[in-house]
């Protein structure tokens, strides 16, 4: 049965290999791969708020395409992109730790040491939140591999090929869970199966999964999605 499953999964594997987006973007009204679902990725250092950019206020960078609240800060980044540009690729910082390209929600995050980190939902914001350097460390050194692939592919690999360090969902709920006694997130990621191959990276986010919908600036209806408007994520319904 378990070779019945490793190989079904790897035939799978291959069928998709190649497939999905290296980085967590959507295509904006252009056409174009848009990164943090329009969010200026500056705002996240100046006002510590997620903030919907001006679709006529761009940048790109490492192929990805930018918006930004003003042009201010549209200089900020020109001069500086890898200073301002979210890790793993907008990805889940905290499945990055696992080699898995999965989630991606520009209302979780957080900065550390300088660096942009953002999360696929509330929960990976909190179980990245119990061993910060750890996940970075772990998601660093595996980021040369996973970056180089599409995440449907990548993500399957790491569900078959699991690293030595892999907890199941379970395993981490229940440490987060002993970590804050009394404390709850009712939160439902949607599946794996809808979230590698029915969905995109971001939909949870845009569409209003469980959480406040955020649109999608310069494509969906305004609002919620507003130039200028600060995004409310999970914790805005709580």
């Amino acid at each position: 049965m378990i070779f019945a499953r490793f190989l079904a999964v790897a035939m799978l594997a291959a069928l998709v290999a190649g497939c999905g987006t290296r980085h967590a973007v959507v295509a904006d009204r252009n056409g174009e791969p848009l990164m943090l679902l329009g969010h200026d990725p500056v705002s996240y250092f100046t006002d510590a708020k997620a903030i919907r950019g001006d679709p006529a206020i761009t940048a790109r960078f490492d192929g990805d395409v930018y918006y930004f609240v003003t042009d201010e800060h549209r200089r900020m980044f020109v001069a500086d992109p890898a200073k301002y540009a979210p890790q793993y690729g907008g990805f889940c910082s905290s499945g990055a730790a696992y080699g898995v390209k999965l989630g991606s929600d520009p209302t979780e995050w957080r900065i550390l040491d300088g660096r942009l980190y953002i999360f696929g939902d509330v929960l990976g914001r909190e179980y990245w939140l119990m061993d910060p350097r750890w996940h970075v460390e772990k998601a660093d050194a595996l980021w040369p591999e996973a970056g180089a692939s599409g995440h449907r592919y990548q993500s399957l690999k790491r569900f078959v090929d699991r690293v030595p360090w892999y907890k199941d969902g379970k395993t981490v709920h229940d440490e987060w869970q002993a970590a804050h006694p009394g404390q709850r997130v009712d939160y439902d990621p949607g599946g794996v199966f809808t979230n590698l191959f029915v969905k995109y990276p971001g939909w949870r986010a845009r569409e209003g999964h469980q959480q406040p919908a955020l649109g999608l600036v310069g494509v969906d209806a305004c609002p919620p999605a507003c130039v200028g408007a600060e995004s409310k994520g999970y914790g805005a319904t709580r």
